[in-house]
């Protein structure tokens, strides 16, 4: 850390103010570092330590969430470093802009911050803010998914500040290799290096960082499904995260709780975990951390087979992940909203699978439907999550069977007129069921749609031509193929070329008719052995933790 004034209030002041952050307690470090500054500009310092008090408030205002506050500290220190043309400061007020940006999601500002503070310490021969800032932008290649160059990275700064004897900032730098190593599933390495980063932020008594490791560690313990040793780690990081006053680290201790409380088939205290993980990142305007947990919830509802309530949670999350996106605050939304959408698919398939189940006959006819409907959606250029949301509409074209009851579902015979609204009544029933799930994608159209016919003579509101919306008729040609090859309770299952017969004849009556002969086309060629379309989905890599100067 520079050299202060010999002034011994504000020696002392600082002193105070650095062994409050220390031992977690960032209102006293506020206080001393807002006293230290006033005697510092009373008593003439030099620039120097004025733009170095700046910067230290803002770090403080940022440990406390008061981000605007945060901000206006770093500028403040920034002015102070460019009158005085100070390369050194210049970097460290812009390493920390850099952090307040990665902080709020804003990676693509945060590069630039971080890769111009490096050309400036490195100018100015600072090795340890130099080797903080490899740091950094490691991270955001770690971000990207890039862990193996992020760990590289990562290397070359820890020799750089081992080499230095610069510990405190060596414990963040191997916090943050554990999490990559947790991303390419590399536990003892990861265990390794959480050990390591404890033991010295312990030493040098840095609270904040040992409750992120504590929640890194616990995170590490849940993957490899050792519960209670992920919950004693928990424990300590919401402790102390409670003597921090910081909301949005309880709320991450809390989302973990539940995630544990999950694996241990605690399904009601899981989510009453998950609920005050809710509260607290709304408290703190956390709405990744808000898209995170319901993303953890719905799997818990997907566990529980509560489908209408996972589809409700994942809904929300991808709403909290767009208007993320809107603000173009994420470079690795992408792999977010993949890992969201993947999820997405298990539940629909669940949901499917529990549809057909009141059905003998119908075993895997929306997962083909689905299948086949994607085939021709893909033709027409549906592509990327447009062709994963039409997917999902296939799994839950049926979902208003649930009210049919299932002997008629299965009535071998001709069903009787009361029947046969009640089997109509499906579509109309589906419609309701996935309107109120606000699926961020309009499904509803298939799923009240699909029945309806190209001459009008169709339900349940006897559209005609293209009236009928494009996704319907598309799902329409998927699933009269599907019904048509398989079998069912009044008829046995037809061939392909019975199936393409039929579907010839009625091609402009029952169909559109160019979409039943590009049907035609891409069925015939799947069946000479053309690959179906893939499933998109992935997991996203997990940031790791930043550091700032």
């Amino acid at each position: 850390m520079p050299e202060v004034p010999s002034s011994a209030a504000l020696l002392a002041a600082l002193e105070d103010a650095r062994a409050a952050e220390r031992e977690g307690d960032p209102a006293r470090a506020l206080r001393q570092y807002e006293h230290a500054l006033q005697l510092a500009s009373r008593g003439g310092a030099d620039p120097g330590t004025i733009a170095d008090i700046l910067r230290w408030i803002g770090t403080v205002r940022r440990t406390r969430e008061e981000l605007e506050l945060a901000a206006e500290g770093y500028h403040a220190s920034l002015a102070v470093a460019e009158a005085t043309e100070d390369d050194a400061r210049r970097a460290a007020a812009l390493n920390c802009l850099g952090v307040l940006d990665q902080f709020a999601g804003a990676l693509p500002s945060a590069e630039q911050h971080y890769t111009r503070a490096r050309i400036l310490a490195e100018a100015a021969g600072d090795d340890p803010l130099v080797a903080m800032l490899d740091q950094n932008l490691a991270t955001l290649a770690n971000i990207r998914g890039d862990v193996q160059n992020a760990l590289e990275s990562y290397g070359n700064a820890l020799r750089r500040l081992l080499l230095l004897d610069r510990a405190d900032a060596a414990a963040s730098v191997l916090n943050n290799m554990g999490m990559a190593h947790i991303d390419l599933q590399q536990w003892q390495e990861a265990t390794r290096c959480f050990d390591s980063a404890y033991e010295t932020a312990d030493r040098v008594r840095d609270s904040a960082l040992l409750a992120v490791i504590d929640l890194n560690r616990a995170e590490l313990h849940l993957r490899q499904g050792q519960l209670v040793a992920a919950r004693e780690a928990c424990d300590r990081g919401f402790e102390t995260y409670g003597r921090i006053g910081s909301d949005a680290g309880r709320g991450e201790s809390l989302k973990l709780y539940g995630c544990i409380a999950r694996q241990a088939h605690k399904p009601y205290l899981a989510n009453s975990h998950f609920d005050a993980a809710l509260e607290l990142a709304r408290r703190s305007g956390d709405p990744l951390l808000e898209a995170e947990i319901e993303t953890e919830r719905a799997i818990l509802f997907l566990e529980e087979q509560e489908n209408q309530e996972a589809l409700r949670s994942l809904n929300r999350a991808h709403r909290l992940f767009g208007e993320l996106q809107a603000r173009r605050e994420l470079f690795d939304l992408d792999r977010r909203l993949d890992a969201l959408e993947h999820t997405y698919l298990e539940v629909v398939q669940s949901w499917g699978a529990s549809i057909e189940a009141k059905d003998e006959y119908t075993a895997g006819h929306c997962e083909r439907v689905a299948d086949y409907a994607c085939m021709l959606a893909t033709a027409l250029g549906y592509d990327g999550r447009d062709l994963t949301w039409f997917r999902m509409g296939g799994f839950l074209h049926d979902v208003g069977k649930t009210a049919v009851p299932a002997e008629v579902l299965n009535k071998p015979g001709k069903l009787t007129d009361d029947e046969w609204g009640l089997m109509k009544s499906h579509t109309t029933v589906g419609y309701e069921i996935v309107s109120e799930l606000n699926f961020p994608w309009d499904i509803a159209p298939l799923v009240r749609s699909h029945h309806e016919r190209w001459d009008g003579r169709g339900y349940p509101d006897g559209l005609a031509g293209e009236a009928i919306p494009i996704t319907a008729r598309i799902l329409c040609v998927a699933d009269v193929y599907d019904a048509l090859t398989t079998a069912r309770s009044y008829r046995g299952a037809l061939s392909h070329e019975e199936a393409i017969g039929i579907m010839q004849r009625d091609a402009g009556s029952a169909f559109d008719p160019e979409l039943f002969e590009l049907f035609h086309g891409l069925i015939e060629a799947r069946r000479r052995g053309s690959p179906a379309p893939p499933i998109h989905g992935a997991r996203r890599p997990r940031a790791a933790t930043i550091a700032a100067a």
